[in-house]
């Protein structure tokens, strides 16, 4: 942990795979400004096993749109466990070898095991062994695991596994922290978690540098927004409910310059005779979390936060994910229960 503090000091905040909710921005076509008759620009692509659209309200450059998806792609070569040949692929087939990656690679590590250490391990980087097993990611793949494989693939487990170490610089050749080592030879890292919010922040922070005052990115489950819409009003956006057609909101939140990040259990799941088995994996028992909870919503400014918070709710389950919440005052929530319940902060907007 004092190494962790170190980390944290020297560096920037930065895929259990988990698969967020689908999120649908309602919005409609803008005149912006007295001066200007520009309308919306947006791109779609498919990145991290997930549709990501980026909508952009006061600019016709679509260079900047390039730009948006240029930064998808060097993060998925960065983050993705499944990826040959990206940093998280490369340290989990190291054979618990010492690896040199990208130091924002180690940034957002930093985070996830910071995250893990805060939730008691509710949520892990090092779930991938685990996850790896029930294969949510392929398609008509996904089974329930031999509880053997399950049990040796939980002795995996541990993000005290992870250690960061110092190297040079590729770009100044300074000493940085740029080295990952598994001490577990078989142990694995999946940033599901908190990868696409990161990368969300990081897109934020882009379009900023590039003057940009209103625009809306979506990947999947998590959503931030720049600003506001150029008439003055705010983004409204709709909250999917549980195990309905796509597109059918639960709820709207009216929303500026923030981030709304949504995990729930009924984005990937499938049934075995009748048992419902979900993407969101327990780290004691290797098995789907079992709660109250179908879904969080989690509403701040920082996208990767609202993204590690989100799932770690619906890990700790209703009473304590509500007491985990509450100590964050920056943080807005909604969730929703299996039954149909609402339990909302006093701030949601």
């Amino acid at each position: 942990m004092k190494l962790l503090h170190r980390l944290r000091q020297k560096l920037p905040v930065v895929w259990l795979t988990v698969a967020l909710i689908s999120v649908f921005i309602l919005t409609s076509t803008i005149l912006i400004g007295c001066t200007r008759n520009t309308e919306p620009i947006s791109r779609t692509g498919f990145y991290f096993d997930t549709v990501i659209q980026i909508t952009l309200y006061d600019t016709e450059d679509d260079s900047v749109l390039d730009d948006c998806f240029d930064l998808a792609e060097k993060y998925e070569n960065l983050f993705s466990a499944t990826k040959e040949g990206t940093d998280v692929w490369n340290i989990n087939h190291a054979n618990g070898k010492t690896v040199t990656v990208s130091e924002e690679t180690v940034a957002l590590l930093v985070k996830s095991v910071d995250y893990a250490n805060t939730t008691e391990g509710r949520i892990d980087p090092t779930i991938h062994p685990v996850s790896a097993l029930w294969d949510f990611g392929s398609e008509g793949k996904a089974h329930v695991p031999e509880e053997t494989e399950i049990k040796e693939a939980l002795s995996h487990v541990s993000y005290d596994n992870i250690r960061f170490g110092v190297g040079p610089s590729e770009e100044t050749g300074e000493s940085v922290y740029n080295t990952v080592t598994l001490q577990d030879p078989e142990a694995a890292i999946d940033l599901g978690f908190i990868a696409k919010g990161y990368i969300a922040d990081k897109m934020k922070e882009y379009l900023l540098s590039q003057g940009i005052e209103s625009a809306c990115i979506s990947l999947g489950g998590n959503v931030l927004t720049i600003g506001e819409k150029p008439d003055g009003s705010p983004f409204r956006i709709g909250i999917q409910e549980p195990f309905s057609p796509e597109g059918t909101t639960l709820d709207t939140v009216e929303v500026r310059d923030t981030s709304v990040v949504t995990s729930g259990i009924y984005e990937r799941y499938f049934y075995e005779g009748d048992t419902l088995y979900h993407h969101v994996l327990n780290t004691a028992t290797g098995y789907p979390v079992d709660n109250e909870l179908a879904g969080v919503t989690i509403i701040c400014e920082s996208s990767v936060k609202a993204d590690a918070l989100s799932t770690a709710c619906l890990c700790m389950g209703l009473e304590k994910g509500r007491q985990y919440l509450d100590t964050e005052k920056d943080v807005a929530y909604l969730l929703i229960t299996k039954d149909g319940m609402q339990y909302r902060s006093d701030n949601l907007p």
